[in-house]
């Protein structure tokens, strides 16, 4: 292995550690704005993981793929906070 595939492969464990860390942080989030935030961070680093990742196997495909993932994960954030503040189901 190179140290670029070795950067590569440290950055990977670095991005699930990272994931790991906000999925901890969006149980224990005392407020659902906390809790919205987190997951928009997820989804996030779900993209930079996955382009990481694309680069790591020389695969330009899953760069779609990401991007994909991005796109809805921003849709999904934006319906969300929109859902919260308009009351949701309380209404």
């Amino acid at each position: 292995m190179t140290v670029f595939e070795w950067f590569l492969v440290l950055t990977l464990f670095m991005m699930i550690l990272a994931i790991f860390v906000s999925f901890i942080r969006l149980v224990i989030g005392p407020t659902i704005w906390d809790r919205l935030l987190m997951v928009n961070l997820i989804s996030a680093k779900v993209v930079m993981f996955v382009a990481i990742y694309a680069i790591y196997v020389d695969n330009i495909m899953l760069l779609d793929i990401a991007i994909s993932y991005g796109i809805i994960g921003f849709l999904t954030i934006t319906l969300l906070s929109k859902y919260i503040m308009t009351g949701g189901r309380e209404k």
